[in-house]
């Protein structure tokens, strides 16, 4: 059944400032495509919105080297609120987002010559592979990995988005979630105690439990071979239970929002995820329109409540001033698109 899930589409993060954010993503990583951008209300997610329609402006970015998306999401009916305490590793939900680099070391080198603010220390991972961390304008921490695989390679340092770190309270009912029904059932490491390469984030001296999965086996999908591979790093803090990052908040509130999944044959899925106790909570009743992308979107929680999306495109631009738009939903869903067909999107990029 894992199958169903091709791999990592996007991670949403909330901020007050969807174009300045915009910007910031666009400079430091690449990420200059829009899939959609666009201003509507969120009729459907009401159940984690106070229960009130609320209206947004997002934009759907992605990195033609490879890698996922990130949506960024911009309350514009009311203002975006901050976390209501200050959030430190091992709080629940998703804590760091990883960015992939072609080589880590050339990369950080770029940052700091062209004194990108917040920039951490060159560290090393448990297994021994160079990354660093970094706050953007609006305090969330991204984290610069090795990229071990690419859709494209052009002069730019980075990819896109390649997983993300989620503070959880129970390792193994987590693990059953992201290794069993997710498919990321490959164990890159699993340690515990005190890690050197944390101590500069928020709360990362105590001691924790750290696990980091990929997959086992590729999975083929339409989109398959632009997202490439992706990591889930699950962290529990031992010395205290976390608190949920979006505790008394709203999704959509500043933040990483959620990890979407690009997914096929969803009702399927859902039947699955029922059956595991994981039932999905917001379902677009097989589709939803974005003006330029069009699909099928739902809702599941983890063990610890953090928002996990699931989206089966039906559509999307490729270049939408000549009217050519790509009708996924009529496609081979087991087969990953040609690349000239992806790379047709490099037309849409948007400059600084």
């Amino acid at each position: 059944m894992k199958d169903n899930i091709v791999g990592i589409q996007q991670v949403g993060v909330g901020i007050p400032d969807v174009l300045k954010a915009w910007e910031y993503y666009r400079k430091n990583f690449n990420m200059d495509v829009p899939i959609f951008q666009e201003s509507a209300e969120a009729k459907l997610m009401t159940k984690y919105t106070g229960g009130k329609v609320h209206s947004r402006s997002a934009v759907l970015a992605i990195n033609l080297n490879g890698g996922s998306g990130l949506e960024i999401w911009q309350y514009t009916s009311r203002e975006s609120e901050k976390p209501k305490f200050e959030i430190e590793l091992g709080d629940l939900g998703i804590f760091i987002t990883k960015i992939k680099a072609k080589n880590v070391e050339e990369t950080y080198s770029d940052f700091k010559n062209r004194k990108v603010e917040n920039v951490g220390e060159l560290l090393e991972t448990p297994n021994g592979e160079k990354h660093f961390y970094l706050k953007d304008l609006f305090g969330n921490i991204f984290e610069i990995v090795q990229g071990k695989d690419w859709f494209r390679k052009d002069k730019s340092l980075t990819g896109g988005v390649c997983g993300v770190v989620i503070g959880v309270s129970n390792m193994e009912k987590s693990l059953n979630f992201y290794k069993n029904l997710l498919g990321y059932d490959k164990v890159i490491y699993e340690k515990e105690g005190v890690f050197e390469d944390l101590k500069e984030i928020n709360g990362g001296t105590k001691k924790f439990k750290r696990i980091l999965l990929e997959r086992k086996k590729d999975v083929s999908g339409t989109f398959s071979r632009l997202l490439g591979t992706g990591q889930i790093e699950l962290v529990q803090s031992i010395d205290k239970p976390g608190r949920k990052i979006f505790e008394g908040r709203y999704w959509g509130d500043q933040g990483f929002i959620h990890l979407c999944f690009d997914v096929y044959n969803m009702k399927e899925l859902e039947k699955h995820f029922e059956q595991k106790g994981h039932p999905f909570t917001i379902d677009s009743n097989t589709s939803f329109d974005m003006g330029e992308a069009a699909g099928h979107f739902t809702y599941c929680e983890d063990p610890d409540g953090t928002w996990i999306e699931f989206v089966e495109t039906y559509r999307i631009p490729i270049l939408k001033i000549i009217g050519w738009y790509l009708n996924v939903g009529k496609r081979d869903r087991t087969k990953p698109l040609p690349d000239w067909m992806l790379g047709a999107l490099r037309l849409t990029r948007v400059k600084n």
